[in-house]
């Protein structure tokens, strides 16, 4: 009887370390910026200053990417204008609650108040709302969207695309940058711009031409005090917030540019991150969303030393 007992007291000493056994926990995820933070030098794209605008405010400097491949004679336009130095003492004319900032020259539809065009600028261009999808690498989200068929990335702007009619556009996500116009399709030249400061006004896509968007200094022109309503034009001039100078980065010396690069949209850490932050799993968010809308996409950007 004394040993039949020690042998069930062994028994049991022997299964008890397993049954106190604290499970495996699984890996913990990654954090997008984790991901973004060991992406390799290929992942990476630097900014072609010669599709760079520098927005030189008295509180610092706005970067702005051009879109040659969505607006090209707009974009020629813009370069032209920012060579000529046309918004040089201009000003940020409006800052509409939720929506934009828009610039330029206030009295432009006033004769004999109107700032002349640099020579050599367009006075009438085709409206580019849109481009053919024919050779356009398409980085495609899974998500649905309620704008377009699909959406996603061309050339690292926010785009969407429409398979059946073989256009695709840029989108007016936070921070685009686009060309006011009139009611006529073709009566914008990238002389009076604006730049989306509020919740994504997704029902402007392909009804204006979307030249670029900022990477650089939204905090800049988000914070700027909005106009009155409905529309945020300033009444009182004094109001408006002055433009030093808007300058394309590859006319100002190296030694005053500032150096970007952004991750390209078709690397892996790129579809790593924006999976992660697809299906946010950590001790805050209770069930992942499992959606991601394409304005909710950040497209990584970060500031490198010069070239010694």
């Amino acid at each position: 009887m004394r040993h039949r007992l020690l042998v069930v007291a062994l028994a049991t000493a022997v299964t008890l370390p397993a049954l106190a056994a604290t499970p495996a926990q699984p890996p913990k995820q990654k954090t997008a910026q984790a991901i973004i933070d060991a992406a390799p030098a290929s992942a990476w794209r630097d900014l072609d200053p010669a599709n760079t605008l520098y927005m030189e405010l008295a509180s610092g400097r706005v970067i702005i990417e051009l879109a040659p491949g969505f607006a090209p004679q707009h974009v020629a336009n813009i370069k032209t204008m920012a060579k000529g130095g046309f918004w040089d003492g201009l000003n940020i004319y409006r800052s509409q609650d939720n929506f934009v900032v828009q610039f330029g020259d206030p009295d432009g539809e006033e004769a004999g108040k109107a700032k002349p065009y640099p020579a050599g600028t367009q006075t009438h261009l085709p409206a580019e709302f849109t481009r053919s999808d024919k050779g356009v690498r398409f980085d495609r989200l899974k998500d649905m969207d309620g704008w377009a068929p699909q959406v996603g990335f061309v050339d690292g702007f926010p785009a969407g695309r429409n398979p059946k009619t073989g256009k695709v556009w840029m989108t007016h996500c936070y921070g685009a940058l686009g060309a006011g116009r009139n009611n006529a399709p073709d009566s914008s030249i990238g002389a009076e711009l604006y730049v989306v400061t509020g919740q994504s006004p997704r029902a402007l896509d392909h009804q204006l031409t979307v030249v670029g968007r900022v990477v650089k200094g939204m905090e800049l022109l988000s914070v700027i005090p909005r106009g009155p309503a409905p529309m945020g034009f300033y009444t009182d001039p004094k109001l408006r917030t002055p433009i030093v100078a808007i300058k394309l980065a590859s006319d100002v010396p190296e030694a005053q540019r500032t150096r970007l690069q952004l991750l390209r949209t078709d690397s892996q850490a790129f579809i790593d991150a924006t999976e992660v932050r697809r299906n946010r799993k950590d001790d805050f968010y209770t069930q992942p969303p499992g959606h991601i809308d394409l304005c909710n996409v950040s497209l990584p950007v970060r500031e490198v030393p010069a070239k010694p």
